[in-house]
């Protein structure tokens, strides 16, 4: 049953790589234009140096991966990793090929594209590593806005561009594509990188233990349907967008019939533990 409950997950983490691949290949690297992250990095090296950029992609994911792995769960990093692993792969396999000679139109659709792709990899357990993983790891140790960090790396990364290649179309139309493909992952799965679960569930000391094996506090709460009249433990415990799939994996394992409510939390005051 775990070979089965795995292969879909690893599956969609290389379909939402081909998806990327293609977004680089077919409209953002014909353009000389930037993505996100750490594939942004890869990019600006490439085009600077005349590299393989789908190897230094790799190159600079594997340490990040391997940071990852001591830090954060086993089943994200797997996935992670295969990720980016097919992302290289397909950066190989699938040609560079200049489908618009509009850079906005590149620009737009290459942001679409990529944004799609790594909201699959996010939605179903994984991510497409580089700053999704540092992100992750920062939200354990630190109650940062890792939004405004993220587009601060990205901001770096493509005045970095501007200065080095003086082609400051690109770097601006690179800002448009990395803007629509947050939009997209926002949009998709959830702005916020924290967020509260209300589990309502007749297993109240399975689950709870569980949880607090991620590590993540959990509040018991006493509740009494309304139409029903019958008693029955919610419990509460908050978060981070890159361990939701894993919250609902773990919710459906232990009770199918739990009633879950999740939502987005701006900001944690007190103690919120984050390792």
């Amino acid at each position: 049953m775990k070979r089965i409950a795995i292969i879909g997950p690893v599956f969609l983490m290389i379909i939402s790589a081909a998806a990327v691949g293609c977004g680089f290949q077919l409209l953002l690297i014909p353009e000389k234009l930037l993505s996100s992250g750490v594939s942004g990095v890869a990019m600006v090296i490439g085009y600077l140096s005349g590299w393989n950029i789908g190897w230094l992609y790799f190159a600079l994911n594997v340490p990040i991966l391997l940071w990852g792995y001591r830090i954060l769960g086993k089943r994200f990093i797997v996935l992670s990793m295969v990720t980016v692993v097919s992302t290289a792969f397909f950066l190989q396999v699938i040609p560079e090929i200049k489908l618009t000679d509009d850079r906005l139109l590149a620009s737009v659709f290459g942001g679409v594209l990529v944004g799609l792709g790594t909201t699959v990899s996010l939605r179903y357990g994984g991510s497409s590593g580089g700053f999704d993983i540092i992100a992750s790891i920062i939200s354990r140790y630190r109650d940062l806005p890792i939004g405004i960090l993220t587009v601060l790396l990205n901001t770096f990364v493509v005045a970095a561009l501007g200065f080095l290649k003086d082609d400051w179309n690109a770097a601006l139309y690179s800002m448009l594509s990395i803007y629509l493909t947050g939009k997209i992952i926002d949009a998709v799965h959830t702005p916020h990188h924290k967020v509260t679960a209300f589990i309502v569930t007749n297993h109240t000391q399975e689950l709870a233990s569980r949880l607090l094996k991620i590590p993540r506090g959990v509040t018991i709460i006493k509740t009494r349907g309304a139409f029903t009249s019958e008693e029955r433990d919610m419990l509460m415990t908050v978060t981070t967008r890159y361990e939701l799939a894993h919250l609902r994996k773990m919710i459906k394992e232990v009770d199918a019939k739990a009633f879950v409510n999740v939502v987005q939390t701006i900001d944690v005051i007190g103690d919120f533990r984050r390792k």
